[in-house]
């Protein structure tokens, strides 16, 4: 836990994530990403310099997923939880029956989620965006798209209002996955009908299989983001990320 939150630190620190006064979403889909955030930016405030609010947003996409234990954990950490439901599943998979879903579901949800933080006067949205998702996005912009291109660890949302943060990119996939079956996350089972077979996953797959061959090749991927950089990926701090075996 503190090894892993200490590189929380260290990236909201590089980034300059979190200022005094913010009242952070965390977005909580139910996966051991967002469930690993929200407990980690929970400890992270009882410490932190900076003082700050956070509260816990799911967006219910309309599939019949049960959100009691995400509400449980969240009162266990002491952090507000609202659950906004939506029937985007339905529009999307029934009554548009999109061939191609996941670009409109990733608008509709982003679009929901920011307007609900609008509504709770909430300033910034914390992402569950960890270091191999950042090289997976850009190895996906590089392949499918012929771009140089990355989310950024912060964007600024200047027509919403909204700050979207992204403090786990420093730590890696395994150690998530290590943290939230040592601590019995209370995952949900995604039942989106595309999951597992989206171009992300091919990507996810391309990376594991070179990783074989050149070990390095994630760390490489991530520090050249960092040393080019690509547009706010430099790091303002005196840290930059600690190198972090799988």
């Amino acid at each position: 836990m503190q090894k892993l939150i200490g590189l929380v630190r260290r990236c909201v620190e590089d980034y300059n994530m979190i200022e005094d006064g913010d009242r952070i979403a965390v977005g909580v889909s139910g996966g051991k990403d967002s469930l690993a955030l929200l407990v980690f930016l929970a400890e992270l405030r009882k410490y932190h310099n900076k003082s700050f609010e956070i509260e816990a947003i799911t967006i219910d996409m309309g599939l019949g997923m049960d959100y009691s234990a995400i509400s449980a954990l969240c009162e266990k950490l002491d952090v507000p939880y609202t659950l906004v439901p939506t029937q985007i599943g339905p529009i999307i998979f029934d009554y548009r029956k999109e061939k191609n879903p996941c670009s409109m579901c990733s608008k509709m949800r982003r679009g929901a989620l920011n307007q609900a933080l609008l509504d709770r006067g909430m300033n910034k949205l914390a992402l569950g965006h960890h270091f191999d998702d950042a090289v997976e996005t850009f190895m996906m912009s590089l392949l499918y798209e012929g771009r140089i291109s990355c989310f950024q660890p912060v964007t600024n949302l200047d027509r919403m209002g909204v700050i979207q943060i992204r403090p786990m990119l420093y730590i890696h996939e395994k150690s998530v996955d290590n943290f939230v079956a040592r601590t019995g996350l209370p995952v949900l089972t995604n039942r989106c009908p595309v999951d597992k077979t989206t171009k992300r996953e091919e990507i996810k797959q391309l990376v594991y299989d070179l990783s074989k061959t050149y070990p390095d090749l994630k760390d490489r991927v991530f520090g050249a983001m960092q040393r080019f950089p690509l547009p706010e990926w430099e790091p303002h701090g005196r840290y930059k990320r600690p190198k972090e075996r799988d």
